[in-house]
C-alpha cells in the first residue's frame, strides 16, 4: 500500500517549507507578502503502477510580519485512487506560528482519513540557547529536547532563499515541523539551481503575471528530507520524499512537483491573492 500522501509528514512539510516565509538569525531581507494560494493536484507520474489517479487541491493563507511573528493556515483534501475500488481521501488541516527570529513555533494539526476519527498534534517548541524545549499536548501529553541547531519551518524557508541570494547550490538543513507524532526531527538536502529572471512571466500562471511578482526572480528549488532516526546502511539513503518547485524571493512558490518514492503529484497553481499586509511598527 503507497503511503497515502504522507500525510501526517510530507504534507506538513510542504506547507510549511514549501510556501511558509520566516526569519532567523541568518534571515534574508523581507518584506514576504501575505497572501492566499489555491493549488490544483494531480498525479505526474506512478513508479510501481499502485496508484491510477490522484487529485486534490491544497489551499493556503499566510500572514503576518516580523514584529508579529508569521501565521500559516493550510489545508488539503487529496483523492487518492489505487485502483479495483480502492480510493482513499485525506484531509489535513493545520495552523502554525512562528516568531520571525525562529525562537518560537507553535503548531496544531489535524489529518483524518477516509471516515476514521481525525489524528490530532498539538505542541508548541521554544528555542533555549543550545537547545529546543518541544510540548506536546497531543497525541499525549509530553516534553522532551532538540538540538539547538535545528530550524523550525519559516526558518528553513528563510535559509534557502538566503543561500540562493548568496549564490550557493546546496544547504544541509534538520528541521523540525510537529509532523507526524510531533516527535520527528528530518535531515533535509536542499538543491538550488540558477535564478529564473523576473521577466520570464507563465502567462497561465497568477503569480509571475501579479503585479506583486513582476519584478521578482526566483530560483528552481529541489528539497529531499530524510529520516533522522533511520541509520544510515551502504550506499546513499533513499529520502523519504522530495518536493520541488520555483522560490520566489518574497516566499511564494510555483510549479510544484511532490515525489514520494512510489508517485509524484504536480501542483498547479489555480488561484493567488495578495492580501492586505499590516506593516511592523
Amino acid at each position: 500500500m503507497v503511503h497515502l500522501f504522507r500525510t501526517s509528514l510530507g504534507v506538513m512539510a510542504l506547507a510549511a517549507a514549501t510556501f511558509g516565509p520566516g526569519g532567523g538569525a541568518q534571515a534574508a531581507s523581507g518584506p514576504f507578502l501575505a497572501h492566499q494560494a489555491l493549488y490544483d493536484l494531480s498525479l505526474a507520474k506512478s513508479r510501481s503502477n499502485s496508484v491510477n489517479s490522484a487529485r486534490g487541491r491544497i489551499l493556503y493563507n499566510f500572514t503576518g510580519n516580523s514584529c508579529e511573528g508569521y501565521t500559516s493556515e493550510f489545508r488539503q483534501v487529496s483523492e487518492l485512487d489505487s485502483g479495483e475500488g480502492k480510493v482513499t481521501l485525506s484531509d489535513l488541516r493545520s495552523n502554525s506560528w512562528e516568531d520571525a527570529a525562529g525562537k518560537s513555533y507553535r503548531f496544531r494539526i489535524e489529518t483524518r482519513m477516509n471516515e476514521t476519527e481525525a489524528a490530532k498534534v498539538d505542541g508548541s517548541a521554544e528555542r533555549d540557547g543550545d537547545h529546543i524545549n518541544v510540548k506536546l499536548k497531543l497525541p499525549a501529553p509530553k516534553s522532551f529536547t532538540l538540538d539547538g541547531k535545528i530550524v523550525f519551518p519559516t526558518e528553513q524557508i528563510q535559509r534557502i532563499i538566503a543561500a540562493a541570494k548568496d549564490g550557493k547550490s546546496l544547504l544541509e538543513l534538520s528541521v523540525y515541523d510537529g509532523s507526524d507524532d510531533g516527535q520527528k526531527v528530518y535531515n533535509t538536502l536542499t538543491v538550488i539551481g540558477q535564478p529564473i529572471p523576473a521577466d520570464r512571466a507563465i502567462s497561465s500562471d497568477p503569480s509571475t503575471t501579479d503585479e506583486h511578482m513582476k519584478s521578482l526572480k526566483r530560483w528552481p528549488v529541489t528539497v529531499s528530507y530524510f529520516d533522522r532516526d533511520v541509520q544510515q546502511k551502504e550506499g546513499e539513503q533513499t529520502p523519504v520524499y522530495a518536493m520541488s518547485f520555483e522560490l520566489y524571493e518574497n516566499g511564494v512558490s510555483r510549479q510544484l512537483v511532490l515525489d514520494y518514492n512510489d508517485f509524484v503529484i504536480s501542483g498547479a497553481l489555480g488561484k493567488f491573492d495578495v492580501k492586505d499586509s499590516k506593516p511592523c511598527n
